[in-house]
């Protein structure tokens, strides 16, 4: 007979409570904490991402109310669903409770290697030691090797029967524990104090990071900031079968249509952009990104061993772009990022022409991220120029011919037009284009990015492919569904929703002429440059540069709440762009471009329309705007 304390008692009784609790919530949980990508940031405090969310959450457990109507009026959890979501958020709360740790020292990733390399980056940079421990085996995805090689992360790998033979190590424990795809999560961490990091690991559904002992939860912000950036959050529907695995529910496993639905994306992605090269499909853009990042650094040493890395990038491109740019840098000697100053009366081909000198003179390796229209201002450069200025020979200061760049396009604004196919503008220079899925790929139904290089860029496709397979970045089954299914109407959705941009954009200035507008032109349409996406740069008043920025940035605010609260249905301030139905509003300097330096930020609107909104509606709230000023 087994006697419980009563401690015991008590602790079985709250876990009890919590885990009919969450059924509950599962019941009656909101349809947009499963179906939405991004959220409203009229509801939303940055500085209190998850905080916010889980405190009043907690409220809500602790009166025992799970009403839909009540759970819907919860504060936006973050900005961005890749980044967590309510779902992710309540996942990891009831994990944090079932092992009475503090709710932000567990985070879940859809990746199963993650949160392994988050700790290694951490640790890198406190110049502290890492021992990696498991049972059998490492998880198939993580190539220790190239992670030391590449990403420069160093670790020691041991192996152990069980939790309990894991031995006191200076430095960090990471324990991996590791369940196959016909087994559950293993919620409750061990109970070992040599842990540090308890990362729960299922081959279906992800991984749930543990950060164990109080002096640990320093890491809390630097393992955040790597989901953030290198990967993506366990995905609404994964953290669903988790949540159901966790009260005791049994999981309908789908049909398995992965292989079928991936050839199509794949196939599609081939056709739209012209060429017949690989194509990789993503968990999300910036998971693309740093695959792409981490394939020409691993290229670039194998190739040209002991030669510099410059990744050259728009300081005020989207916040994500530059920040993880930055990131790779900080951890590698041999890596440095370049500014390539590009729109807000920058040009593009002139810049690419003085920095690609200059690493030229360093017999450095260039690699070039920029977007094509530019982000917010929505400006192309001349095409033939920006060609010629990537082709041009150059010599290092020792008079050899310099190393010829790789030009990293990001189109997710225009996924339409053709750079890379034979006889296409920038076939004879190596280029990888890339784009943000959750816009027009998928109507921002999910979070998936792809790429595609042409056929100048030889093998680097595959290395890039293996560093996306390495951090377990790769679309989901779900995702590959979603894309297969929406990008085949993708380039009619492009064509519509522009038209509806065009007439938007006519009528503001007929309304407003003393605005300025970032917007192409219809020459560039011609071309087939039909974005649906505007920047607003409103007129202002006041006697000093200071007061005239003030007024301006009330006047985004007011616009933007004017159009929310009027149209609430369609209008929507959101980071969102390319989705199925309505219009959304941002601010780029407080939203993409968060993490941007200060001096480089705009503080402008940028408008997003769809190809299916009440367009007359707008026009008339707009109008109602402008009489009030």
């Amino acid at each position: 007979m087994c006697i419980l304390s009563p401690v015991t008692t008590i602790n079985i009784m709250e876990d009890n409570k919590m885990l009919n609790y969450i059924k509950d919530v599962l019941e009656n949980m909101p349809a947009d904490w499963f179906n939405l990508t991004t959220h409203r940031l009229d509801i939303y405090n940055e500085k209190l991402a998850k905080t916010e969310f889980i405190e009043q959450f907690e409220a809500l457990y602790k009166s025992n109310n799970s009403d839909a109507s009540t759970l819907s009026e919860l504060p936006t959890a973050y900005d961005y669903i890749r980044l967590g979501h309510p779902l992710s958020c309540v996942l990891e709360w009831g994990v944090a409770k079932m092992n009475e740790l503090p709710y932000e020292n567990v985070i879940s990733f859809d990746s199963k290697t993650a949160p392994i390399l988050a700790v290694l980056r951490a640790n890198l940079l406190k110049n502290k030691s890492t021992q990696i421990v498991y049972i059998d085996s490492l998880p198939s995805s993580f190539d220790a090797d190239t992670v030391k090689r590449v990403y420069g992360f160093q670790f020691e790998l041991n192996a152990v029967d069980s939790p309990s033979d894991i031995p006191s190590f200076d430095g960090s424990t990471i324990f991996l524990s590791q369940e196959g795809s016909d087994k559950e999560f293993e919620f409750t961490a061990s109970a070992n104090p040599n842990i540090d990091f308890f990362i729960n690991i299922n081959e279906l559904y992800g991984s749930i990071l543990s950060i164990q002992k109080k002096q640990n939860t320093e890491y809390v912000s630097a393992i955040q900031h790597f989901r953030r950036r290198e990967t993506v959050a366990m995905t609404p529907i994964n953290c669903i079968a988790s949540l159901n695995i966790l009260v005791g529910k049994p999981i309908i496993q789908a049909k398995d249509t992965r292989e079928k639905n991936k050839a199509s994306f794949l196939h599609s992605i081939n056709e739209i952009t012209g060429t017949n090269t690989k194509v990789i499909a993503g968990s999300s853009g910036l998971s693309v990104q740093y695959a792409i990042m981490m394939g020409l650094i691993d290229y670039a040493s194998v190739n040209h061993p002991k030669k510099a890395v410059k990744f050259v990038v728009p300081p005020n491109c989207y916040g994500g772009t530059n920040d993880q740019a930055r990131r790779v840098a900080a951890t590698l000697d041999n890596v440095e990022v370049m500014d390539l100053p590009v729109d807000g009366g920058n040009d593009m081909v002139q810049s690419v022409d003085i920095v690609l000198a200059e690493i030229a003179k360093q017999d450095a390796i260039p690699y070039i991220i920029a977007e094509i229209p530019t982000n917010p201002r929505v400006e192309v450069p001349n095409l033939e120029d920006l060609k010629a200025a990537l082709s041009k020979e150059r010599l290092t200061e020792n008079g050899q011919k310099a190393i010829d760049p790789v030009f990293i396009l990001d189109q997710t604004f225009c996924p339409n037009v053709h750079f890379l196919g034979d006889g296409e503008i920038l076939s004879s220079v190596r280029t990888i284009v890339y784009a943000s899925g959750s816009k027009f790929p998928s109507g921002g139904k999910c979070t998936a990015g792809y790429a595609v290089g042409n056929t100048k860029c030889g093998t680097l496709m595959d290395t890039i492919e293996q560093h996306l397979l390495l951090c377990d970045n790769e679309a989901s089954d779900l995702q590959y569904e979603i894309l297969a299914a929406q990008i085949t109407s993708m380039n009619d959705r492009i064509a519509d929703a522009y038209k509806n941009t065009r007439e938007f954009v006519n009528f503001i200035q007929e309304q407003l002429p003393d605005a300025k507008i970032n917007f192409v032109s219809e020459e560039l349409a011609q071309q087939g440059f039909t974005p649906s996406v505007f920047s607003l740069d409103l007129p202002t008043k006041g006697n000093t540069d200071e007061e005239r920025e003030t007024y301006k940035r009330a006047l985004n605010h007011k616009l933007i709440n004017l159009m929310i609260t009027k149209i609430p249905k369609e209008s929507k301030y959101c980071v969102s762009y390319g989705q199925l139905k309505g219009c959304y509003w941002t601010i780029p300097a407080t939203s993409t471009q968060g993490t941007t330096k200060e001096g480089d930020k705009d503080y402008i609107a940028r408008v997003a329309l769809s190809p299916d909104l009440d367009l007359e509606l707008h026009k008339k709230v707009f109008a109602d705007f402008v009489a009030e000023i």
